[in-house]
């Protein structure tokens, strides 16, 4: 087998992640962690969310109108955020513009395969996103299987709710552990929040 020879420019290409005819690999996971909106003010659901930061999981919290009916196995709450903007937080304690939130909420099951106790995630319940644009934060929440999300009129008790308890500009840091540690270090929690 003969020794393929690389002209120099193509060496620097690929040294620097990008193919001739293609988008850098930079440049691509920066355009799949944006914000995109349709022409009406959708938000299109990022295919890729489950590949985002996790931050946390809870289960059984009640909140909201994907909350489990009484006698129902509590759900558990998924939580991604993009992660330009989780690098962001660590380095400063602040949400850049830009930030995108998916909220991923399941069901759960508590006996099911060789399981007999505690509770595993099942089938999925709802989607729901926050975006902060133009410093302004804008609820979606997803339908079904629909790809795209209308924004949640500014009238609805998530507003309110996530201004009033949000540990860090409007969101729910106290329920992130480890992003609690670096909002205390950065000093950027809000004051009276109770964690």
């Amino acid at each position: 087998m003969g020794v393929v020879k690389i002209p120099s420019f193509c060496l620097a290409l690929l040294v620097a992640g990008v193919v001739p005819g293609s988008r850098s690999v930079v440049a691509e996971d920066r355009a799949t962690e944006a914000a995109r909106l349709t022409e009406d003010g959708r938000l299109v659901k990022p295919a890729d969310y489950r590949e985002w930061v996790w931050l946390s999981s809870g289960l059984g919290m009640t909140y909201g109108p994907a909350a489990p009916a009484p006698g129902q196995n509590p759900s558990f709450d998924n939580v991604f955020v993009n992660p330009r903007s989780y690098r962001a937080f660590i380095e400063s304690g602040q949400w850049p513009e830009g930030t995108i939130f998916v909220l991923e909420i399941r069901s759960s099951v508590s006996k099911g395969s060789i399981n007999r106790d505690g509770h595993y995630q099942a089938g999925l319940r709802a989607i729901e996103a926050e975006v902060k644009k133009d410093g302004k934060w804008t609820f979606y929440g997803f339908e079904g299987e629909n790809e795209s999300a209308k924004a949640i009129p500014r009238t609805a008790s998530c507003y309110g709710c996530h201004a009033t308890n949000g540990a860090v500009d409007n969101t729910f840091v106290q329920f992130y552990p480890t992003l609690l540690e670096v909002a205390r270090a950065k000093g950027t929690l809000k004051p009276g929040v109770t964690e």
